[in-house]
């Protein structure tokens, strides 16, 4: 069996419209990113695998339940399968930042491996779209060659990506010229 190339995504800031200093409690509060379903169904008409890899502290902080996280992660799939471009799979640590057992907060590669190893994912062809350093740098550390960040005022870009841009409007077309540099 052969490995399919990936596209990784975070969620807020990237696949949605970041809350700012809080969290998306309910599907209510959830807006796509403007350009995001564009890209998603670019990443999946070209072949590559689509993951969310998203941290949600909001669980571990007590402000959501795990089935309130799954219920806007259902809705959004619902809404995504609408137009071709669902994810292929979900992972999101719902760790708090201090937890001291947590394996799988970003920047740890945990998440990105574990897809990998989930749905035959080859990493040496694979992008992470992320709008923080911890996104990037887990991709750095999951070894993924190509680093796309969503350049977001408030967030400091120290670890350097491969690409980025000032928001998702041209995401698709940013893809489309990067994705055949992968393979």
């Amino acid at each position: 069996m052969s490995l399919r190339p990936a596209v990784f995504f975070d969620r807020d800031g990237v696949v949605n419209v970041s809350p700012g200093a809080g969290y998306v409690l309910r599907w209510e509060d959830f807006q796509f990113s403007p350009g995001i379903i564009d890209a998603l169904r670019l990443c999946k008409a070209r072949g590559y695998a689509t993951l969310l890899v998203t941290s949600q502290q909001g669980v571990g902080k007590g402000l959501m339940t795990q089935a309130e996280l799954d219920h806007i992660h259902a809705e959004m799939q619902r809404e995504l399968a609408r137009h071709d471009a669902a994810f292929d799979g979900i992972y999101a640590c719902t760790c708090l930042a201090d937890e001291p057992d947590c394996t799988c907060r970003k920047p740890s590669p945990e998440m990105i491996l574990r897809a990998a190893a989930e749905h035959g994912l080859d990493l040496s062809r694979s992008l992470m779209v992320g709008d923080y350093d911890r996104d990037i740098q887990m991709a750095i550390n999951a070894g993924l060659p190509a680093t796309l960040r969503i350049l977001t005022e408030g967030h400091p870009a120290t670890v350097p990506a491969t690409h980025t841009l000032p928001g998702t409007e041209t995401l698709a077309e940013t893809l489309r010229s990067i994705l055949p540099t992968l393979c």
